[in-house]
């Protein structure tokens, strides 16, 4: 059985400090953080295996590849609403926020509670995962009905006037996910765009700009006739 140990001293082998330039170029944060890839990652993860308390021991490290792991290795039914939210409150990258998200969050039972009650605050990466948590529900829940999604649209509105630019990429990112699922979405969200566009606000502007300029392509369009 892996130790944090044993993970740290992996993550360490394939440390590369030649990275950090480049993420910090991508917004990335790069205090506490070794440089290495995603696909090394995962392959640290997958010989790991599922290890819940293996991934809480790793979040407590505070760097940002071994949180990476963590949010892999985790169980989704054994997280709980309080480990959800120390969790998301230690995000300081987009891209650690994404992964757990990915990884992790949108697999819980509370995942939609949390898009909700994270869209409201006002930590910067808290507000984040809401819309990166949704946008990744929208991306792999296929057993997930159009009426939740709908109701999701008024979020993502709400959301919209945020100016901070990992907030307002990410509502973006959750609208034109929605957006792309089916044709029903793709008219719903193309009129919750239209209705942002109307904000006084740079970053609905921007939002809905972005997003119609996808939800409305030939290409996208296309792929969701029926």
């Amino acid at each position: 059985m892996a130790t944090t140990a044993d993970i740290l001293d992996r993550l360490s082998a394939k440390a590369n400090a030649g990275n950090l330039s480049g993420m910090a170029r991508y917004g990335m944060a790069v205090e506490r953080r070794l440089g290495v890839s995603v696909p090394e990652m995962r392959a640290i993860a997958k010989t790991t295996g599922k290890d819940h308390a293996l991934a809480l021991e790793l979040w407590e490290t505070g760097i940002a590849e071994a949180r990476i792991v963590a949010s892999m290795i985790a169980m989704p039914n054994e997280l709980t609403a309080q480990q959800m939210e120390d969790w998301v409150e230690d995000f300081n990258s987009w891209d650690v926020c994404d992964q757990v998200c990915m990884n992790l969050f949108e697999k819980s039972p509370l995942a939609r509670q949390k898009i909700v009650e994270w869209s409201e605050r006002d930590e910067e990466f808290v507000k984040r995962a809401a819309f990166a948590l949704l946008a990744c529900l929208a991306w792999h829940d296929r057993r997930a009905s159009d009426e939740e999604f709908i109701q999701f649209l008024s979020v993502i509105k709400r959301g919209a006037t945020d100016e901070r630019n990992f907030v307002k990429k990410a509502v973006n990112w959750a609208l034109r996910t929605i957006g792309k699922r089916n044709r029903n979405l793709n008219r719903a969200a193309i009129q919750v765009a239209g209705e942002i566009q109307q904000l006084d606000s740079k970053a609905a502007r921007w939002i809905a700009a972005d997003a119609l300029r996808e939800l409305l392509d030939e290409r996208t369009q296309e792929r969701l006739k029926p």
